[in-house]
This record gives C-alpha cells, sequence and structure tokens, in this order.
C-alpha cells in the first residue's frame, strides 16, 4: 500500500477530519460574508455620511435593491451549508429552489445597476465646480477599468451557477463546490473597498484577482488533503475565470477601453 493511500484511509476514519468535511462549506460561507461586511460596512458608512452632508447625491433604489439581493444569496449560502453539515439534506434541496429566482433577479439587478451608477458619477461631473469635476472625471476612468471585473461578474457567476445547479443530483461534490466558486467571483467588489490591504490598484487589477484566490484557498487546500487532487470543479472554474483574468489585465486602463466604455454608458 503506497503512502499516500494510507494517509488517505487514515484521514477517511478520523473524526476530526469527518467533521472538518461537513463543517468547512459552513465556515467558507461565513468567511464570505465576514468578507463582504469587512469591505462594505465602513465604505458605506462614510457615503451614508457624504449623503447626508450634501456631498453626493442618494443611494439609487437599483443599489438597494443589489444589496439585499447578494445579501440574500449570501445568507442562502450559509443556510444551505448548515443544512447540510446537520444531515437535513431534504431542506437543504427544497430551500435550493430559491437560487432559480435569486440569481437571475442577481445578474438582471446588476446589469441595471453598472450604468445607472455610472451615470449618476456623469451627471456630477457636468455641474460640479472645476477642482470637483476633475476629481469626479478621475473617478469616471476608475470605474472604466472596474466595469471589467463587473462586466466578468456578470458573465462568469451566472455560468457557473448554471453549471453547479445542472450537476446537483448527479455530483454533489462539483456541485457544492462549484457553488462556492461562483460566489468567490464577486468578492472583489469587497475586497477592494478594504483600503487597508497592500494592493496594486488603480494601476493594475493583479491585487484583486490574487485576493479572491487566496478568499477560496481554505477550501481548496482541504480538499487536496484529504483527497490527494485537486478536484475537477477547480480545473472547470480555472478554465473559464483565466481567459476573463487576461483580458481584464489587457484591457485595464487602456485608451480604447476607456474610449468604448464611454461610447456604451455616456447618456
Amino acid at each position: 500500500m503506497s503512502t499516500n493511500h494510507a494517509q488517505a484511509l487514515h484521514l477517511s476514519a478520523n473524526p476530526l477530519a469527518l467533521a472538518v468535511d461537513r463543517w468547512i462549506w459552513v465556515f467558507m460561507a461565513a468567511f464570505f460574508i465576514a468578507i463582504t461586511l469587512t469591505g462594505f460596512i465602513p465604505d458605506s458608512i462614510v457615503k451614508i455620511e457624504m449623503v447626508r452632508a450634501g456631498m453626493r447625491p442618494p443611494f439609487p433604489l437599483v443599489l438597494h435593491l443589489h444589496a439585499i439581493l447578494m445579501g440574500a444569496f449570501l445568507l442562502l449560502l450559509l443556510a444551505q451549508a448548515t443544512l447540510m453539515a446537520t444531515g437535513r439534506r431534504d431542506r437543504h434541496m427544497l430551500l435550493g429552489r430559491t437560487a432559480f429566482v435569486l440569481v437571475p433577479a442577481i445578474v438582471v439587478v446588476g446589469f441595471i445597476l453598472v450604468p445607472t451608477m455610472y451615470q449618476q458619477v456623469w451627471h456630477g461631473m457636468q455641474t460640479a465646480p472645476p477642482p470637483v469635476r476633475e476629481r469626479l472625471r478621475e473617478l469616471l476612468l476608475f470605474l472604466d477599468n472596474i466595469k471589467l471585473f463587473q462586466i466578468r461578474a456578470g458573465i462568469l457567476f451566472p455560468v457557473c451557477i448554471w453549471l453547479a445547479l445542472r450537476a446537483r443530483r448527479t455530483d454533489p461534490g462539483f456541485h457544492k463546490r462549484m457553488m462556492f466558486l461562483a460566489t468567490a467571483i464577486p468578492l472583489p467588489a469587497a475586497i477592494d473597498r478594504m483600503t487597508w490591504l497592500p494592493s496594486t490598484l488603480p494601476a493594475s487589477p493583479l491585487a484583486s484577482d490574487l485576493y479572491m484566490l487566496l478568499a477560496v484557498s481554505p477550501m481548496l487546500l482541504w480538499d487536496v488533503i484529504r483527497q490527494r487532487t485537486v478536484h475537477r470543479a477547480y480545473l472547470v472554474w480555472l478554465g473559464l475565470f483565466l481567459p476573463f483574468a487576461v483580458a481584464v489585465q489587457l484591457l485595464w486602463d487602456t485608451a480604447g477601453w476607456h474610449a468604448f466604455v464611454a461610447r456604451i454608458f455616456v447618456p
């Protein structure tokens, strides 16, 4: 018997390993929620104070709707992981049906939100005094680049969720991993708001992608330890993600991309 096979058998019979098998998914869901709250709460507090001070316009309704839907999805992920960890598979399957409504709603609202927020800044720039106008112009250029993240998430998030849901009956291992990998794709929106983290922004999007990969590393590392191999779900996800990551790197802050965004989003 090989050493690796013997170690795998030992892990399979280890009560601690069996407990981690169940609860690491609950941990990952809670971890993603913690990342989201850490990124968005301080940023939201600052922006709320700016609205109260008249330094920026009120948040549009679609932004509130987006926050509610994404929050609901993260709570759904946590609930689903907890149900499976506690052996309530029937309830897990019943609750999971809400994803068929929630995910399309997230995608539709997201594609409405992106131009809405961009045009809000653009309209503000038209009437702002010169010093403020220059700052808003710089913000618009940065938002041009952020569009690359948003478009990538708008495409890959529903595709990965579709792959996960399609496999829910035939390949539960692929299903659960792909659900978490799909959820990781929009995480840079929260991570980039943690201005205390070392970052390559605004010059390069590299740090955002690396932090996202770091966020999924606990479940990947446990899978490698537990199974002595990389699960197929990670390979499928990387196959989808890497071409988009390369495209984001190549288009970031190029004159052609800025001109394209202006043609599409400027009213």
